[in-house]
């Protein structure tokens, strides 16, 4: 099982700050969360993991192997993938192409439609609608997508970027039993999340960041009831 060690990183946007001395650490084999309220860094710090928004300074580690500001397919190939925020299907695609677009650097074709049969049977849904055009199905359909195309890659630790983000509470429930499934096959699960509740429901150990900066860590069940985590988020 693969982890990430993250080493006093910082990244901005131009001369603008985002991300302030962080260091974490990704176990493997468990749900690692990462909280905060919108405009904390959370998907800053997602951007430089996979190479977007290179660092100003610190180290990414994969395994004790230097990553910091490796290419993002390189990223990729190391066994990285990323379920990003939004989901970002492509519309006038069916749902069997877009989760083929998540095994790009597959050259088996055996292996691909392995792949496809398992993410069919984690998604009953997506194997009756497999031939749908992804633009047409709901907001939590796409969400399923996204999370399989991410499986097809075959990877060894998974980012998922607000995976609950305008879904209705049925949703919400359904994806997060998934992403603990995924957990329980093997994969290490690093998850980015505002929805305190549901997200320390289901991760191993926790982070909170506010402003750029870590301000409380944890097992989960212990950050359920940690006043810093309602400071971040309610003030």
């Amino acid at each position: 099982m693969a982890g990430i060690e993250i080493r006093g990183l910082r990244a901005a946007y131009d001369k603008a700050d985002v991300l302030h001395d962080v260091s974490l650490n990704v176990a493997p084999g468990q749900i690692t969360c990462l909280l905060g309220s919108n405009g904390a860094g959370k998907s800053t710090l997602i951007r430089a993991i996979l190479g977007l928004t290179p660092p100003h300074s610190g180290q990414i580690l994969l395994e004790g192997e230097d990553i910091t500001g490796l290419a993002t397919h390189k990223v990729i190939a190391r066994g990285i993938a990323a379920i990003p925020e939004g989901r970002r299907m492509f519309p006038k695609m069916t749902v069997t192409e877009n989760l083929r677009l998540g095994a790009f650097q597959v050259t088996d074709a055996a292996l691909i439609r392995q792949r496809l049969d398992t993410v069919f049977a984690t998604f009953p849904r997506l194997a009756e609608r497999r031939d749908q055009l992804a633009g047409t199905m709901s907001g939590g359909e796409q969400a399923m997508v996204s999370i399989g195309r991410g499986l097809m890659g075959g990877p060894k630790i998974l980012l998922i970027d607000e995976p609950s983000l305008g879904l209705s509470p049925l949703y919400v429930k359904e994806n997060f039993r998934i992403i603990k499934d995924i957990r329980d096959q093997g994969i290490t699960v690093f998850l980015v999340e505002q929805n305190v509740r549901q997200t320390l429901a289901i991760a191993d150990y926790g982070y909170v960041l506010s402003g750029g900066k870590l301000v409380a860590q944890g097992p989960a069940a212990d950050l359920a009831g940690d006043e810093a985590v309602r400071e971040a988020y309610f003030g």
